[in-house]
């Protein structure tokens, strides 16, 4: 795990203002650790928070190399970047290798297996290390529905499309339900909220007969101590590329959920040719899914977290307000207006 005493350098080569950041921007926003800097040629000179608008105790600056990250004494390189398929961006080899020369340890979020790759283990000092987040944990087992046992809440955060903001919405519900002196646990899904949290399963890289498994331990893991958890969710009943949604229901079995979804948007994100279904469809095609039969908890949408980061605050509130009208259930933007009104309605939720 990243410890929080690590000073992180964020490797982001030409994707500072891409949604392909969204591994650094995720860590900029909530990860203990200190950043020390982002690494971007690109915006070499600009500061992190006018890039994103992300504000941290101290300024973030953009610089041009890993040989200017290890000036300013980061320890730790984390490739910060969630490319299609998860491969290494061209020229990303070469920074790691003076990173690790440098005496840097590693953290990967991508597909490929660092830790065992020759040319990165020669160049690693012994005092550091390469975490390959995206691992599969061991003692896999299939799911078979024992998160029905659990007395808690599990809160699934689900989406109208992919990387729309579910991490986001769930950290911050975990906030507000901690600061109410709730019990409350995020649950990791992926390699972002794992580097943030310290825990949690990279569903996309277990095999898929044993995803909702994995989903379900780490339920049965942290549930009996908790008075709510919030299953960090993938992926889009929406999206014809995604399954993981159905391996976090069966695993979680969720009690409620959470739609995350960003307004104005009018088909899937990189395929002009899927159109975004109307929002009380999408609703109801989540409820029925993770309410098949009897046995199953009869899970709600109890509201909808809006992605408005593309809005001007006007905007925002007239976002809010339309989705309201048109699905009868609460919407706030978690980052701009706050969680307290969905964590309201997900604790009313019987």
């Amino acid at each position: 795990m990243i410890r929080t005493d690590s000073k992180l350098a964020l490797l982001m080569h030409g994707h500072l203002r891409s949604r392909n950041g969204k591994m650094g921007f995720g860590l900029l926003r909530y990860s203990d650790a200190t950043v020390v800097c982002a690494v971007g040629a690109e915006e070499a000179g600009a500061d992190m928070g006018e890039i994103t608008g992300i504000v941290r105790a101290r300024s973030v600056p953009v610089v041009a190399s890993v040989n200017d990250a290890l000036t300013l004494g980061a320890n730790t390189l984390v490739i910060a970047v969630a490319t299609s398929g998860g491969v290494l961006p061209p020229g990303y080899r070469e920074e790691i290798l003076t990173g690790l020369r440098g005496g840097m340890s590693l953290v990967n979020g991508l597909h490929g297996r660092y830790a065992d790759d020759p040319e990165f283990v020669a160049a690693k000092r012994s005092s550091a290390y390469i975490w390959d987040v995206r691992a599969e944990p061991a003692g896999l087992v299939s799911g078979r529905g024992r998160a029905l046992a659990l007395a808690c809440k599990r809160v699934l955060t689900v989406g109208t499309d992919m990387a729309i903001g579910k991490m986001t919405a769930s950290l911050e519900l975990d906030r507000a339900a901690r600061a109410r002196g709730l019990r409350s646990t995020f649950i990791a899904t992926g390699q972002i909220g794992i580097c943030i949290s310290g825990d949690g399963v990279a569903l996309d890289a277990v095999r898929v007969d044993f995803a909702s498994g994995s989903i379900e331990t780490m339920c049965l893991k942290y549930g009996p101590t908790s008075d709510i958890l919030w299953v960090e969710g993938q992926g889009s009943a929406v999206h014809p590329g995604s399954t993981a949604w159905v391996a976090l229901l069966r695993g979680s079995m969720a009690t409620d959920m959470v739609l995350v979804h960003r307004p104005g948007q009018r088909t899937l994100d990189g395929l002009d040719h899927i159109a975004m279904p109307p929002l009380p469809d999408v609703i109801a095609l989540y409820e029925a899914a993770a309410h098949p039969s009897a046995s199953y908890p009869n899970a709600k949408v109890r509201a909808l977290a809006l992605n408005c980061a593309a809005l001007s605050d006007a905007e925002a509130l007239r976002a809010v307000r339309e989705t309201e009208e048109l699905t009868g259930l609460p919407a706030a933007d978690v980052v701009r207006h706050g969680p307290q009104k969905l964590l309201d309605a997900v604790l009313a939720g019987t």
